[in-house]
């Protein structure tokens, strides 16, 4: 049994930051990519960033400069420090990883909501 827990969203006003936390826990041999997707009101689930285990990221453009994703291998856990917050991040974020058990399966998070308005 595997569980990603979040937390560390909330409601921001525009051009703040907010930082999300994930840990993974349960039966884990290792862990390959981490990341954050999310999701808002009638859109699809969309990529915002990832890191795999030696420590190479991936961005979408909008979020590029803004966003930092980073994680603690020791701990299992995935960050992401999100600065210069806009309205249109407004979304459920979802906490993803690439987990090693008998193979490797895809898990995720229950999702946190980030609101940004004034």
């Amino acid at each position: 049994q595997v569980q990603l827990v979040e937390s560390g969203g909330g409601l921001v006003q525009p051009g703040g930051s907010l930082r999300l936390s994930c840990a993974a826990s349960g039966s884990i041999r290792s862990i390959n990519d981490m990341g954050w997707y999310r999701q808002a009101p009638g859109k699809q689930r969309e990529l915002v960033a990832l890191i795999n285990s030696g420590g190479s990221t991936n961005y979408r453009d909008s979020v590029k400069g803004r966003f930092t994703i980073s994680r603690d291998n020791a701990k299992n856990t995935v960050f992401l420090q999100m600065n210069s917050l806009k309205p249109e991040d407004t979304a459920v974020y979802y906490c993803y990883a690439r987990i090693m058990r008998l193979g490797y399966s895809d898990y995720w998070g229950q999702g946190t909501q980030v609101t940004v308005s004034s």
